[in-house]
């Protein structure tokens, strides 16, 4: 059986990792002078208390190829075709560290390495969607042919309180940051083409949600959809049943937004994924 292989900027549950058997490669995350990895040394929940009260903010740095050859290597014991599924190259460098670690799988085994072109579940429900088909038994190709022609039904709007870790980690330009915190409005960030960009604002969160959520109903054939968050739980879920009540039957996920990529987000961040279905014409 194919295997799925993700990083963990793609902020997949554990829950649904594990029902999957989805491996995740940790980024790293650099607080002064320590390295941690993502969610393994370092969880969230302390990972957000250090990025609101210390004064140094924490930067991220790739997996090297080795990290990944390591993962090749032991699923190459259990199947011979792997697919990895990473965040936008235009934005890090994990997946050209993924393609560099597939050349050093010792083990007889093809690897194929996919761009989502995007970020956290964007890339997420593409891994998913990879697992699933797996488990049904298609074969490398065919797995690979159904992610690759999923990017474009796969849809992403980010809210964040305010573009300063945006624009501190070199993710987006300067001069879109000072519009951001001059007007003390609430920025809401897209992924075209794998590039981030700032789609609008919205002068108040309440708006920002409201934006989120109309986001959503943009799409009539939304089959699955995720709500992450860097720390407000509650209108995370509150946004999710939005969504769940507009559109019956669809799943719908609400999940944590890890340390590596919330480093960028920062506190008080959420997001609409959108995945839509196959047109039936």
């Amino acid at each position: 059986m194919v295997k799925v292989v993700t990083d963990s900027t793609s902020d997949i549950p554990t829950d649904v990792l594990q029902d999957l058997c989805i491996s995740v490669v940790p980024l790293y995350v650099v607080f002064g002078d320590k390295t941690y990895r993502d969610r393994v040394d370092i969880r969230e929940e302390d990972f957000y208390r250090r990025l609101t009260t210390e004064l140094t903010l924490p930067t991220t740095s790739v997996p090297p190829p080795q990290d990944f050859a390591d993962v090749y290597n032991r699923l190459a014991d259990e199947t011979d075709e792997i697919i990895s599924i990473h965040l936008t190259a235009k934005e890090s460098g994990t997946y050209n560290s993924a393609r560099l670690g597939r050349d050093l799988v010792r083990k007889k085994c093809r690897v194929e390495v996919v761009d989502s072109q995007s970020i956290s579940m964007a890339c997420g429900l593409l891994a998913m969607a990879a697992a699933r088909e797996a488990m049904a038994g298609r074969s490398l190709d065919q797995v690979t042919e159904i992610v690759r022609r999923s990017l474009h039904r796969t849809h992403i709007l980010f809210m964040v309180d305010t573009l300063k870790y945006v624009v501190r980690g070199g993710r987006i330009g300067k001069a879109q940051g000072m519009l951001g915190s001059v007007l003390g409005v609430k920025p809401l960030l897209t992924m075209r083409d794998g590039d981030l960009s700032l789609s609008g604002v919205a002068r108040t969160r309440a708006r920002a949600v409201q934006r989120l959520f109309d986001f959503a109903r943009g799409y009539p054939r939304l089959t699955e959809a995720a709500v992450p968050y860097t720390t407000n739980r509650e209108a995370a879920d509150k946004l999710a049943e939005d969504v769940r009540r507009a559109f019956p039957g669809a799943a719908v996920h609400v999940t944590r937004v890890g340390p590596a990529l919330g480093t960028h987000a920062g506190p008080d961040s959420m997001g609409m994924v959108v995945m839509e279905g196959v047109d039936s014409k």
